[in-house]
């Protein structure tokens, strides 16, 4: 495990890729990006596109080219690189950077050219990943998967769940899972235990309910909810029977009463005036009178950063993680989840070796790798605990650390044709429910009756 000093140098620069790499994908931190980019932007981007660094090849060695975007600042590529290279000699590994904004319309645009030579994609998001296997300019992945006996079960269930008419087109090497962060000062001012990785619903109403104060200057609330849709929704798809994109939303019903009540008893704040005054999630833990939030993994480097940096006062300093609440006969650590992949497009000139740069980096040895700049991947085995948990500034606690091993992990929106569609239906119908604009039943109703216009067309 890399000590924790060395892992406190690489933080801000890994706060830096977790901000512009995952935060919260479908109603998560901002809109996926789609190939509805403008194609003139796409153009720009195209053009834009540089060598992150120069490849010194000797002869004889063989150079793969890997489409990635914000070189700059995202702190694992290179190391990836330096493990993979030094693991096998005579193969090189050259980056390409296209860009953030546009990146996946711009990755589109090289790939469905004539001549592209990328060996390796990164896959920045689903509809993106969609649109791609659409215009079959990936490989399917699953001869090489079943010749090298990969286990998927270490995603997750992630893998099934990007399966595009029952193949495989990409693998996950970092993920952005939800957890529960909880500010330990406000449980030990009120007297009460703190959360555990293993809470029902019913149990952590009761608990945010328990060191809630209404009292005018002395506010504490026991939950925080954030304005994404995802905050509340995706609670209801932790049973793995449901999904956000099949078009019937009655299972939202009970998150839905849960959290409406706890507004409406001070539990939690106001959803109306979050929205009007734009609080951010940030902000609002660092207040120091939120006991609990839901909130998605890519907040752990921000919160060590802002604490040690001085930007957050004492009042969050004392904090810790658990597992998401989970409803009865659920596994504990099932969990919602962005992920950032790898794919080889047809045209690859090099698909063998790209493969086993894909199988590296989307492996074990990989994860490792990745968990030791700090971000956390896509296989979150001992070791990758250990080196997330053995940074400087991370609770010591074991729950804590205990809270990075997830269960079932579903993706916030799943792989969908019409996923963009069917995300502006559900945000409204969720900021309806919330600004109690229509009752819990009738933005129901609008939910289902959008969708299925959407999924009709």
């Amino acid at each position: 495990m890399m000590k924790k000093r060395l892992l406190g140098l690489t933080l801000a620069c890994s706060m830096a890729a977790m901000a512009l790499a995952g935060c919260g994908g479908a109603g998560g931190d901002s809109e996926p990006t789609t190939a509805a980019t403008s194609e003139t932007a796409a153009e720009k981007a195209e053009e834009e596109a540089t060598t992150a660094a120069p490849v010194e090849a000797a002869e004889g060695d063989t150079v793969l080219k890997w489409a990635v975007w914000d070189v700059s600042s995202t702190v694992y590529y290179q190391p990836l690189i330096d493990a993979f290279e030094a693991a096998n000699p005579g193969v090189k590994i050259e980056m390409v950077d296209l860009g953030s904004a546009d990146y996946q319309t711009v990755l589109a645009t090289e790939l469905t050219g004539s001549g592209s030579d990328f060996d390796i994609a990164t896959i920045k998001d689903v509809p993106g990943y969609t649109t791609l296997v659409n215009k079959g300019v990936l490989e399917p992945l699953d001869d090489y998967i079943a010749k090298d006996s990969i286990d998927l079960s270490q995603y997750g269930g992630i893998t099934d769940q990007v399966q595009v008419g029952g193949k495989l087109y990409e693998l996950p090497f970092r993920s952005d899972f939800w957890v529960l962060f909880y500010n330990k000062d406000v449980f030990d001012n009120a007297g009460v235990e703190y959360p555990t990785n293993d809470m029902t619903f019913e149990a952590y109403d009761a608990l945010a309910r328990s060191v809630t104060n209404t009292n005018p200057g002395e506010e504490v609330y026991g939950a925080h909810y954030h304005t994404w849709r995802s905050a509340v929704q995706l609670f209801g798809i932790l049973d793995g029977k449901n999904s956000i994109v099949d078009g019937n939303y009655e299972f939202l019903k009970p998150y839905y009463e849960m959290i409406l009540a706890q507004q409406e008893d001070g539990v939690c704040q106001d959803y109306a005036t979050l929205k009007t005054s734009s609080l951010h999630y940030s902000g609002a833990f660092a207040q120091g009178n939120v006991a609990m939030m839901n909130m998605g993994s890519w907040f752990i480097p921000t919160l060590i950063e802002k604490i040690k940096t001085g930007e957050y006062g004492p009042e969050v300093a004392n904090w810790g993680l658990v597992k998401y609440p989970h409803a009865e006969g659920v596994e504990p650590g099932s969990t919602l989840a962005t992920i950032t992949c790898l794919s080889i497009p047809t045209s690859a000139p090099n698909k063998d070796l790209a493969w086993e740069f894909v199988k590296f980096v989307c492996g074990s040895e990989g994860a490792e790798v990745v968990a030791k700049t700090g971000t956390i991947p896509a296989i979150t085995t001992d070791a990758v605990v250990a080196a997330i948990s053995g940074m400087e500034g991370f609770p010591e606690d074991e729950a804590s650390a205990e809270a990075l091993k997830t269960a079932n992990t579903y993706l916030e929106m799943p792989v969908h044709e019409k996923s963009s569609e069917i995300e502006t239906v559900l945000n409204e119908g969720h900021d309806n429910i919330m600004t109690e604009g229509s009752t819990i039943d009738e933005g129901i109703e609008e939910m289902n009756e959008g969708v299925a216009a959407v999924l009709g067309q």
